[in-house]
């Protein structure tokens, strides 16, 4: 079959029913193909439904001459809200992506200046991150409304952190870290340090402090999980995923250890990002 016969709004309606990547393959066809694959009408759908009401939340203005270049630029994160979040585009999906920084997230006691600092650092896509002096009573929090995201898909969040070299107190309990959509709760708990490997994390919780970790039983049963080292050099710590139905709900996302008495400190906090599931 000849596609360059087809109605342009068919072919049009066709490309729209794939992905991005499916657009930009089919359109090294032919020139003709090509003109219609990189049309406005096929690459608006590949764009958020809402893409006009996010565009005037970017921080800084986005100039594009077509949809597909809007598409590409949305691709790469952007800060808006005020420079209190990122969004972007799955490249592969069109799904939204967002970093809330670590002002958008309610950390216990984040204003008391001995127990947090606030600080400029380089590494960071957000204009300050808070980086932890001394704590025993250690909970992170952050939501989102679910309307924010991509409906019918699986959503992971992640707490993106640093650990300073002089950190400490962080590892001698497993923290707890907890998904909450309504009436659905995913448990599961972290080492909070870089390990090489989940062994070496559970043989560092047991030499480290044979009496914290009598007390750590109160987890068990939970997934365990370790950190990662992320590309950009930051590291993540899986809290849970979730699967958005698309109704208006609040997602929350949590980090805590708080049955220790012990102090802990180092630890620098980015924010949470959500970005959907790579299956």
């Amino acid at each position: 079959m000849n596609l360059d016969l087809l109605p342009v709004d068919c072919f049009a309606h066709i490309l729209s029913l794939t992905s991005s990547i499916d657009a930009c393959r089919i359109s090294l066809v032919s020139s003709t193909i090509r003109v219609l694959a990189n049309s406005d009408n096929v690459w608006e759908k590949f764009l958020p439904s809402d893409y006009q009401e996010i565009l005037p939340r970017l921080l800084y203005p986005l100039g594009y001459s077509s949809k597909k270049e809007l598409f590409l630029r949305l691709c790469n994160p952007h800060l808006i809200d005020g420079g209190n979040k990122t969004f972007s585009l799955e490249k592969s999906s069109g799904k939204k992506c967002y970093v809330l920084s670590a002002r958008e997230l309610h950390i216990t006691w984040a204003e008391n200046p001995l127990v947090w600092t606030w600080k400029s650092f380089p590494a960071s896509r957000f204009f300050e991150v808070a980086e932890l002096r001394t704590i025993w009573w250690l909970e992170i929090q952050g939501k989102i409304n679910s309307r924010m995201l991509s409906p019918r898909i699986v959503y992971e969040a992640y707490l993106i952190v640093k650990f300073v070299d002089h950190a400490y107190g962080l590892d001698l309990l497993p923290s707890e870290v907890i998904v909450e959509v309504g009436n659905v709760k995913l448990e599961g708990t972290i080492c909070l340090r870089l390990y090489e490997s989940k062994k070496q994390c559970l043989e560092t919780i047991w030499f480290s402090n044979q009496n914290e970790v009598v007390r750590s039983m109160a987890f068990r049963g939970k997934e365990e999980r370790v950190p990662c080292k992320r590309e950009d050099g930051w590291i993540e710590i899986e809290l849970g995923n979730f699967y958005n139905h698309g109704v208006d709900v609040e997602v929350k996302m949590c980090l805590k250890e708080v049955t220790g008495t012990h102090l802990k400190g180092g630890l620098v906090v980015e924010g949470i990002e959500l970005r959907p599931k790579q299956l």
